[in-house]
């Protein structure tokens, strides 16, 4: 301890020394250094800086010091002979901005402030009512997506020569050769025998088949051979009735019940079953096409069971017609028209006449193409953008179509007017669906996060109401009919689509899939395929999912290495089991065909 005590006194005294050391060194070296400061010579005169002398009387001085301390000397004399400081000084007087006590002076303007200009109110004006065509600009689709083409279009486009009147097929056409092999295609087809008001139903005898029942449901066509069905024409505010033959069926009866379909033997959700192998619908390289170009919104098939042919539309306002049946090279049997300027919304065939087929885009224009008369006739043109179009199975001259937000109007073709308006959404309706076995009971799907059931018979003008109502957590982007009519599938954004069955469709099933799908590519739309047992939708890991509403899952996806792409808009034949065309966001169709 003492020793440490010892090194501590020491150590703090070798500290203090060196310290006092210092202190008595700076003291001596103030004194050498303190000179007496001469007065200050007059203006002009030669003077001498005090460092510069210490630093001359010194005699240590190199070389180097004497010639730099001789530079800055005879710096200085050149200085004080031209008066620089003298002439700096007094610039600067003169310079310095005059002040008048301790108020400030401002600047005034003279030139007075010009007034704001207040625009002036504008009354909008429809172009149609001003007699102008539509703009290019457009509505954009359902997947916020652009409606800007590409710099080099595949096609040009030929300008429309009558924008709001008759357009002939020859200005409309902009595809590579000639047309001419589709209109003596769609000219030769035999007229479809009309149907009976009241009679969806198409009945065929097999006696050999399934023990002597064979029962295939075709969007609305049914092979019963044992039963005969019989309808009577329904009336207004009477529900359809049905009467079978006790044998029918195995015994099976279904009654309507406000809408529903009531099944005393038959499974809810399972439905009736065809005879497709989902293992052998297969992908063939001469069954792909591109037949547009940009996003493709809409598809559908010919219905014929003679004619394989797909009619599809972009949202730039083409429409386009494969002929999958031509003998020629595949270009050679495709057709592309122009008829709009908009995004296609939707392209219905006549089945009394096949040689017209209505098209509508979200310009609010809905045209007919008359192939007997080769021209475009201008049906409807509206303010309002159109979002579908769809008809009823039985009806000919009524179209339905979805208008501005959430309303829906039935458009008398004949008479050229509506025959009945409603609102029926908060938001735009995106699908009108009707039930094959009661064609009065419609479902809508919407933007606004539902989908509801009407009874066409008994919708109020002013607060129309449904008979039900199914939620989703997002926009539904669709909602079809099973083929039978006893399931409803939606599909919304929410990742699920929903089955729902039952007496009143009270049954809820919510299956899990990934609906999302960008901007670039439609939303999907679920369809149901050939029977109840099935729905297609699309896969974003580039497929079809196979959905199956009886394991509330999905059972299956078909691939191939010939899909490039995701297919977002799909279309069953309705008579051809297994044939499904699927469309992508880059104007490709592919066609799936059971083996």
């Amino acid at each position: 301890m003492s020793t440490v005590l010892s090194a501590v006194i020491a150590v703090g005294w070798f500290a203090g020394s060196v310290m006092v050391s210092w202190m008595v060194l700076m003291a001596v070296l103030a004194c050498n250094f303190k000179r007496e400061v001469p007065p200050t010579s007059k203006l002009g005169e030669k003077s001498r800086p005090l460092s510069l002398s210490l630093m001359a009387s010194s005699n240590e001085l190199t070389e180097y010091e004497r010639k730099r301390l001789e530079n800055i000397r005879r710096n200085g004399e050149m200085i004080a002979a031209l008066n620089i400081h003298t002439k700096a000084s007094e610039l600067s007087a003169n310079t310095k901005r005059q002040r008048v006590g301790s108020s400030k002076s401002y600047k005034v303007s003279l030139e007075k402030k010009k007034p704001k200009i207040q625009s002036p109110v504008v009354i909008r004006r429809s172009l149609r009512t001003r007699g102008l065509p539509p703009d290019s600009n457009g509505i954009v689709d359902d997947s916020n997506d652009s409606t800007t083409k590409p710099a080099v279009p595949i096609h040009p486009k030929k300008p429309l020569a009558s924008v709001l009147g008759q357009l002939s097929m020859r200005d409309a056409y902009t595809g590579t050769g000639s047309d001419r092999a589709l209109i003596d295609t769609l000219k030769g087809l035999v007229t479809e025998e009309k149907p009976r008001l009241g009679v969806s139903t198409k009945e065929e005898f097999d006696d050999e088949a399934r023990d002597g029942v064979s029962f295939r449901l075709l969007k609305g066509v049914s092979d019963n051979p044992k039963g005969r069905v019989t309808e009577e024409k329904p009336q207004l505010g009477v529900s359809t009735k049905e009467e079978f033959d006790e044998e029918a069926r195995d015994g099976v009866s279904f009654t309507l019940v406000k809408g529903g379909i009531k099944n005393k033997k038959l499974d809810f959700g399972m439905g009736l079953k065809s005879d497709l192998d989902l293992g052998s619908m297969d992908l063939k390289p001469e069954n792909i096409a591109r037949l547009l170009q940009g996003k493709i919104l809409v598809v559908y098939f010919l219905p014929r069971e003679d004619v394989r042919m797909v009619a599809a539309g972009n949202k730039y306002g083409d429409v386009a017609f494969w002929n999958m049946d031509f003998q020629g090279k595949k270009d050679e049997g495709i057709y592309l028209y122009s008829p709009h300027n908009g995004p296609i919304s939707g392209i219905l065939f006549q089945r009394a006449c096949l040689s017209k087929v209505f098209t509508s885009c979200y310009h609010g224009f809905i045209r007919l193409m008359d192939v007997e008369k080769e021209v475009f006739d201008l049906v409807y043109n509206g303010d309002e953008a159109i979002y579908t179009l769809s008809q009823q199975p039985n009806e000919m001259k009524n179209l339905y179509l979805s208008e501005g937000h959430g309303g829906l109007s039935i458009w008398d073709e004949r008479m050229g007017k509506f025959a009945s308006q409603w609102i029926l959404h908060e938001d735009r309706i995106n699908t009108i669906d009707f039930n094959p076995q009661n064609p009065f009971i419609m479902a809508t799907s919407s933007t606004d996060w539902s989908a509801r059931l009407w009874d066409l018979r008994s919708i109020s003008r002013n607060k129309p109401s449904c008979l039900k109502t199914f939620s989703h957590k997002r926009p539904v982007h669709s909602a079809y009919f099973s083929p039978y009519g006893v399931s409803l599938a939606t599909t919304s954004t929410d990742d699920r689509v929903g089955v729902f069955n039952g007496v009143n469709f009270e049954e809820t099933s919510m299956i899990p899939h990934n609906n999302y799908t960008g901007r670039w590519i439609s939303n999907f739309r679920a369809i149901w395929g050939w029977d109840d047992s099935h729905i297609f939708i699309g896969s974003m890991k580039r497929g079809v999912d196979v959905i199956s509403p009886a394991q509330r899952r999905t059972i299956m996806t078909l691939q191939s290495p010939d899909l490039t792409a995701i297919p977002c808009r799909f279309a069953a034949h309705p008579y051809k089991v297994g044939m499904l065309a699927g469309a992508t966001g880059g104007g490709q169709v592919y066609v799936w065909t059971s083996n």
